[in-house]
């Protein structure tokens, strides 16, 4: 780390996902890339970054497309590593820091590695009364499906724009394309009104009043 905003040489994850801010990712590692990535992260307590990939894919096959990912990710730390009995490891990882690749490099091993600008982080801002909405059928749904997350949820982050946000953006079945443009946003109330319109649209949230 050269500065407190910009890491150098990242490990770097590409996958058909978006990962978000607080969010949580198991993965099955086999390959040697990425059980060696896990390694060094493990030993050193450092993260490694998240990206979603636009071609190519997740495993490295011969004749496949070159991978190509979107410049803009997210801090993955490692909670817990499990070893299987087929010999692969399952890993758990919470989603921490967005940052934004400014160079990219691939190693012999096949390991992508990137020095990256870390953005700033969501700045805690309080759900306005036209959007209550959102987070009491957020706090609903998590119930019902038993989700991680309501074991560690607390009130202050039911009440966050930026948290409540996140969680929709991971639960709906939305677009690659539109997930990452909710990423990309730095306002998490900006966020949050995108992700309500959505759920109203699809009838999951009732439309609310038009203010006059």
């Amino acid at each position: 780390m050269t500065s407190a905003l910009t890491l150098v040489s990242l490990p770097i994850f590409p996958l058909h996902t978006v990962l978000f801010p607080g969010g949580a990712l198991p993965l099955r590692v086999f390959e040697p890339r990425y059980r060696m990535m896990v390694r060094g992260c493990r030993e050193q307590g450092a993260p490694f970054g998240v990206v979603t990939l636009l071609s190519g894919s997740e495993v490295q096959r011969s004749h496949a497309p070159e991978e190509r990912f979107y410049p803009l990710g997210t801090l993955a730390h490692i909670d817990m590593v499990a070893t299987l009995s087929s010999g692969w490891e399952l890993i758990h990882c919470a989603g921490q820091d967005r940052f934004r690749i400014t160079t990219a490099r691939q190693l012999a091993n096949g390991l992508w590695v990137a020095d990256v600008q870390l953005l700033p982080s969501d700045i805690t801002t309080p759900i306005p009364a036209d959007l209550q909405h959102a987070a009491a059928a957020l706090r609903h749904v998590l119930h019902k499906l038993l989700q991680p997350h309501l074991d560690r949820a607390t009130e202050q982050q039911f009440a966050d724009c930026g948290w409540v946000a996140n969680r929709w953006c991971e639960l709906l079945p939305l677009t690659e394309q539109f997930q990452l443009q909710l990423l990309e946003l730095d306002s998490p109330l900006l966020r949050l009104e995108l992700i309500t319109d959505a759920l109203e649209s699809a009838g999951i949230l009732p439309q609310q009043p038009t203010k006059t």
